[in-house]
């Protein structure tokens, strides 16, 4: 006979004790030993072209932070099928809308605002593991959607304007961000953008230059280049993180039945400390966001 039983109203853990503090397992590298990166004070950028394996990285990503008990999720998808499956999952989910994305950029200035005020208060530079605050995991997939095609020019100026913040003083303040782009070019990355990001990926590219925009200028001089990637080698890339030398990695691959089952474990088990009704904004503004 089997015996079932029912999920408990409150104080269900959230994962297995994972946090954004912890290193994030992302695939292995060409001698097939783990890669891992932390993420809590550090920006990611993966660049490439259509069907490169950036997705992956991204849903790695967000599957360890979906399992973390110290993370809240911020997504940003124009094409809504990359990260919708973490929907339940985040705070806030935006699709193709440059009102909604400049709306939750802007509440996330607040916040980033906010705890760094509390920070001075405290006579401290940066939000540790300690001090019980959630880390605000922001993923964007695909720039270009938001600062090159949706919206109008003003807008898109500004959604690069608070991106640029962003990425420039959230770090410290517990909001790291990871954004992808399918148009390494520095119309859509430029060069006061990119060199934010203390980690770069770059897959496929179909030039050297436009790989030179996602790791840094002269690496492909150098024998670092994305356009050795063969195409059908999916998920492969060039990242840049510790140690400040590209290094050739094979990203770790979820498949969709896998992503719909870690996210659908992750929204049952953060469901008790929803903050908010489902059909009203869930990203506070407070200290605690």
């Amino acid at each position: 006979m089997t015996r079932t039983t029912s999920a408990p109203n409150a104080g269900i853990p959230v994962g297995p004790g994972l946090s954004m503090f912890d290193p994030i397992f992302i695939g292995i590298d060409e001698f097939g030993q783990h890669v891992y990166i932390t993420l809590a004070y550090r920006n990611l950028l993966a660049g490439g072209e259509p069907g490169g394996g950036k997705s992956g990285l991204l849903n790695a990503i967000a599957a360890h932070a979906a399992l973390s008990v110290d993370s809240r999720l911020v997504l940003l998808d124009g094409k809504l099928v990359e990260l919708g499956q973490w929907e339940d999952c985040a705070d806030a989910f935006i699709g193709p809308d440059i009102t909604a994305a400049l709306d939750v950029l802007r509440r996330l200035q607040t916040v980033m605002n906010n705890r760094y005020a509390w920070l001075r208060a405290h006579g401290r530079r940066k939000v540790t593991a300690l001090d019980g605050l959630s880390v605000i995991t922001v993923l964007v997939d695909e720039i270009a959607f938001y600062s090159a095609t949706i919206g109008s020019k003003q807008e898109q100026e500004e959604f690069v304007a608070l991106l640029r913040d962003l990425v420039a003083r959230g770090r410290a303040a517990g909001i790291p961000v990871i954004a992808a782009t399918q148009r390494p070019s520095f119309d859509i990355i430029p060069t006061s953008l990119r060199d934010l990001f203390g980690y770069r990926a770059a897959f496929r590219c179909t030039t050297p230059n436009s790989s030179n925009i996602v790791l840094g200028h002269g690496w492909a001089e150098q024998g670092y280049t994305a356009t050795d990637i063969q195409p059908t080698n999916q998920g492969a890339a060039y990242l840049i993180a510790e140690g400040g030398v590209p290094r050739r990695i094979k990203v770790a691959y979820l498949s969709d039945q896998q992503i719909a089952g870690i996210a659908d474990y992750a929204a049952w088990t953060r469901r008790p400390s929803r903050l908010s009704a489902p059909d009203s904004p869930r990203l506070d503004l407070g200290l605690a966001a």
